[in-house]
């Protein structure tokens, strides 16, 4: 090549994906939505059905579960079809599990409700399993974890306005504990399989750069299996009880401030502050990125853990509305967790990087047993002493922020 080649190609602008990242960003707001509304529908079926905390957490359990069935298989799709493809398919899997919410309903079976959750937490299974890296692909390496960061600010929003919206919807006084009550779902999930539907529309459109996936630099030894690794190991773990503490939280929430010994508010005014919850966690995100140009983001995730661990203990020492809001203030600390545990558990795999997303997005799971074992302990001794289940999460946390997310130094040669 010459050096006039070589100047050309110096002076050829870097390609722009601000489109391309724009639509994804609208992925991440809808799944950020939707997962928000369970726990809506947690309060909401758990009346409907006369359930028990534990039967009620299943809605959770069926969600997330989709998580560990589906996240390899997802993979193999997106591997095989490419990512705009992986995309379209897991809009239409979400819209296909949006309408079964109407004959569920319609037939008044929990069961059938469990069914169209894990059919819907499907397709935002393969939504994730496609986004998350292409969003990490489309621009420079070195700015990686900020684009990501910035788009799943934009999921908390999602998450934010999800219980707002869900409890206008959906959560009404006038037909609590009645079969009707179930009904209400029908609409709004029609509604959102709508627009599902139209976004999947849009992507068939849009002609999104087709960028092979390719090892993260400083790749490790070829022999080296993905579970030598002990920081992904660890980070794995990390994942699991940092989406089971999040998750069980917000399942609880509605119910937790309509105890009357801590704010006895209504099921509707809960459901309310339960985007205090998720919009606290979009706040942070946008205050943890800056603070991560300048600290650590393992002391960052330390420091983290620590003050949802301190929150938790005062609200389950106090009782009252400062339980409430100690309560509310754990989104806030939750806020860089997953991207910043995702990121340090991916640092260094090179040609691994990819299987190792796969199995981090499989551990996404624990949304779906911590709050069913939060419901056991809220079954047996109370709603308020429950939330030891989700401080225990946090204390794993604060030990992968401190130590554990450190790669095993390799021998001097």
């Amino acid at each position: 090549m010459t050096q006039s080649t070589h100047v050309a190609a110096a002076a050829r602008p870097a390609p722009s994906y601000l489109g391309s990242l724009t639509a994804l960003t609208s992925l991440f707001f809808m799944w950020g939505l939707i997962t928000s509304l369970n726990d809506i529908l947690v309060p909401h079926l758990k009346s409907a059905f006369t359930l028990s905390y534990v039967q009620a957490t299943l809605i959770q359990f069926a969600f997330f579960g989709a998580y560990f069935v589906m996240s390899l298989p997802a993979g193999w799709l997106v591997e095989k079809l490419g990512y705009k493809l992986g995309i379209i398919i897991g809009l239409a899997i979400a819209g296909i599990g949006c309408l079964l919410f109407y004959p569920a309903a319609a037939a008044e079976a929990y069961p059938l409700f469990l069914g169209a959750l894990f059919v819907l937490a499907s397709g935002i299974t393969l939504l994730q399993v496609a986004a998350n890296p292409y969003v990490t692909i489309l621009g420079p390496p070195r700015t990686a974890s900020s684009r990501l960061t910035l788009t799943q600010a934009f999921n908390s929003l999602g998450t934010t306005i999800g219980p707002t919206l869900g409890t206008r919807l959906i959560l009404t006084s006038a037909t609590v504990g009645t079969a009707a009550e179930a009904a209400l779902v029908q609409k709004p999930y029609l509604g959102l399989a709508a627009v599902l539907f139209l976004i999947a529309v849009v992507f068939v459109a849009l002609k999104l750069p087709a960028i092979e996936g390719s090892g993260a630099a400083g790749a490790t030894e070829p022999r080296a299996s993905l579970w030598s690794h002990r920081h992904l190991v660890l980070g794995v773990a990390a994942i699991f009880v940092y989406v089971g503490g999040e998750v069980a939280i917000g399942s609880f929430l509605v119910n937790f401030m309509a105890d009357p010994a801590i704010a006895g508010l209504s099921v509707s005014e809960a459901g309310g502050y339960v985007s205090y919850y998720w919009g606290a966690a979009m706040v942070g995100r946008f205050v943890g990125a800056a603070v991560m140009w300048f600290v650590r983001p393992g002391r960052v995730l330390a420091f983290n853990a620590v003050a949802a661990v301190v929150l938790l203990a005062v609200a389950m020492l106090t009782a009252g509305d400062t339980a409430m809001w100690c309560v509310l203030a754990v989104g806030f600390f939750n806020s860089i967790m997953f991207p910043t545990i995702f990121a340090l558990a991916l640092n260094g795999l090179g040609k691994h990087t990819g299987e190792g997303s796969g199995v981090l997005c499989m551990a996404i799971v624990g949304g779906a047993l911590v709050p069913v074992l939060q419901g056991y302990f809220a079954d047996h001794v109370g709603l308020l002493h429950s939330f030891v289940v989700p401080l225990v999460c946090y204390v794993y946390i604060f030990y992968y922020g401190l130590s554990g997310h450190r790669p095993v130094s390799k021998p001097a040669v």
